[in-house]
């Protein structure tokens, strides 16, 4: 199976750039996705943006679009996100997650793998 690892997180300042990263081990396939939510307590957890694992495509949530980039490296097993401009409603929990399709999909549902999560703290 596909195991993952997120790292990174901490506390940053609003108007700060993250990098995140996710580190990608197990039987993968280049039409495969990789995935990244986030989750603040009290809410449903919610999609960030998700690339395949080829690095061919990518795509984002309208509350992200324009800060983030999600970039691929399947030879070195990572996917990386970095999300510029931060601001206080950007605080959650960081998940990566894989799905085995390219078809793109938003819903946490459709993601079958999944790493332990990263905690992201904007502070104003």
């Amino acid at each position: 199976q596909v195991q993952l690892v997120e790292s990174g997180g901490g506390l940053v300042q609003a108007g700060d750039s993250l990098r995140l990263s996710c580190a990608v081990s197990g039987r993968t396939g280049l039409a495969f996705t990789v995935g990244w939510f986030r989750q603040a307590p009290g809410k449903e957890r919610e999609f960030v943006g998700a690339i395949m694992w080829s690095g061919r495509s990518s795509y984002y949530a309208d509350s992200v679009k324009g800060r983030a980039t999600i970039s691929a490296d399947n030879a070195k097993n990572t996917v990386n996100l970095q999300v510029d401009s931060l601001k206080p409603e950007d605080t959650a929990v960081y998940y990566c997650a894989v799905r085995r399709a390219s078809i793109r999909s938003m819903s946490p549902g459709d993601y079958v793998y999944w790493g332990q999560g990263t905690q992201v703290t904007v502070s104003s």
